[in-house]
């Protein structure tokens, strides 16, 4: 019983507690993906920014200057030789009158090189270059290229049948296109070169030289934009 007793009042230590886990965090990880998403985050934004900055340049460009399309018009024509000999060489003598317009109130244009090129059947015959010119705001230009001289040509049995038909009608079906390199003027700054490419599909009454008789009367006709 004396035993129990001083068991009891001494000192009684029982098993260890085991300390709490220690969690340690390691700077620059985590359980995202980190720099990777910064990154794409920042490339994302600067897209946003870039196409807001395009965006609002082109409406203050649109409300200052309000440009128009150029518009091209062949208001005349007069063919007077359009012979298809036995080795295929095209004859012919073709003069085309137009007209440019620029619509624009603060647009000037710049035409560094016009030149002119005439199709039959997506056969070129003819090649004209004109003279460069300075086309002011609001203007009219005119342009007349002088198609003159002769072409072999490679014409299959369609083409060639055709030709016969519209030499009996006495109307040719004559693309005439305009190879451009121009510039803009806005104000005191001039852009970088373009090169658009006019398309003027014409019906041609031949006109005989010989005894001045006309096929029908040509009717104006709009260019468009050759894609």
């Amino acid at each position: 019983m004396a035993d129990k007793q001083s068991h009891l009042n001494g000192a009684y230590y029982g098993p260890s507690i085991p300390p709490p886990p220690r969690t340690y965090h390691r700077p620059g990880r985590s359980s995202g993906c980190g720099c990777g998403c910064c990154l794409l985050k920042c490339l994302f934004n600067i897209i946003i920014t870039a196409v807001v900055i395009i965006g609002l340049a082109v409406l203050i460009f649109w409300l200052l200057f309000r440009p128009n399309r150029v518009k091209f018009h062949v208001t005349d024509v007069q063919l007077t030789e359009f012979n298809l000999t036995a080795n295929n060489t095209l004859h012919y003598n073709l003069v085309v009158n137009m007209t440019v317009r620029n619509p624009n109130r603060r647009i000037g244009i710049y035409y560094d090189r016009i030149e002119a090129r005439a199709y039959f059947e997506d056969q070129r015959f003819s090649t004209k270059t004109l003279t460069p010119f300075y086309q002011g705001h609001k203007n009219t230009s005119f342009l007349n290229p002088v198609l003159v001289g002769q072409q072999f040509v490679r014409l299959g049995a369609k083409e060639t049948s055709k030709l016969n038909d519209e030499r009996r009608d006495g109307v040719y079906s004559i693309d005439v296109k305009l190879y451009l390199r121009i510039r803009f003027k806005l104000g005191r700054i001039k852009t970088g070169r373009f090169k658009p490419r006019i398309s003027c599909d014409l019906k041609v009454p031949f006109n005989s030289a010989s005894n001045n008789s006309v096929a029908g009367a040509f009717e104006t006709t709009r260019c468009g934009l050759d894609f």
